[in-house]
């Protein structure tokens, strides 16, 4: 059965019908611009939230406790929550669960300032900012269909993740090193992808009550992206304490 929903469809949405292309332009800007806002908030938050809480004193003696698997699990379950539950929740029900997503990534990510240097933090983090911007332009701008390399991205991220997992009883520092700088490539292809995704997701839901659902899902899809860059580019050049 064919899904109204899937960015990977093409064609026209019935809801495009009529519609002057001026004011569907204009309405695509709005809803990028919706996504990018909130994106960018939550990152901010868990920011400010990772800054406080390792200043405070608490981060070093709290994630030394097992409660510091309930702050690094709790995430992951907040975005399986919203991911299978999209379509039964309201969207301020979505909106809430990201903010609250985005405060507890603060207080996962609070570790970061304690292993590295703040330079090497702050260095990182406008690299990212700064690949982020521009892998995303492209991926808003090309007209290249990126559905293909999405797969293979995607492949790559399960095998990463399994990867990790080995050497976790391995503990080799290299494999950690290659690791990190695969998993700075693939994300840093999934952020150009998931932008086109997103884009051409703006033609199945406008005029629907799910325009609100994916603004949210889109801003975590692309939060996801640019904190795991961050993290894999953190773990590659980062200056320990």
């Amino acid at each position: 059965m064919q899904n109204q929903y899937d960015p990977r469809m093409t064609g026209v949405n019935a809801a495009t019908v009529g519609v002057p292309r001026a004011a569907r332009d204009a309405g695509l800007r709005s809803y990028m611009l919706s996504v990018y806002n909130y994106m960018a908030s939550g990152v901010l938050l868990t920011g400010i939230v990772a800054l406080l809480f390792a200043g405070s004193g608490y981060a070093a003696q709290v994630m030394a406790t097992p409660l510091s698997w309930l702050i690094i699990l709790s995430p992951l379950a907040i975005v399986f929550a919203m991911s299978f539950g999209v379509n039964r929740m309201k969207t301020s029900t979505l909106q809430a669960l990201f903010w609250t997503f985005a405060v507890l990534m603060g207080l996962s990510m609070s570790t970061v300032f304690l292993v590295y240097t703040g330079t090497s933090v702050a260095q990182t983090f406008f690299a990212v900012s700064a690949a982020f911007l521009g892998l995303s332009l492209f991926g808003y701008t090309t007209k290249r269909d990126l559905s293909g390399m999405g797969t293979f991205l995607i492949m790559g991220v399960v095998g990463l993740l399994v990867a990790m997992l080995i050497n976790l009883f391995l503990q080799s520092s290299t494999m950690a090193l290659a690791i990190s700088a695969i998993g700075v490539l693939l994300f840093a292809g999934l952020t150009a992808y998931d932008t086109q995704r997103i884009k051409s997701m703006y033609a199945y839901v406008q005029g629907t009550d799910m325009v609100g659902k994916t603004v949210i899902m889109g801003a975590l899809t692309l939060y996801l992206d640019f904190i795991n860059m961050f993290q894999f580019l953190l773990s590659f050049m980062g200056d320990r304490r």
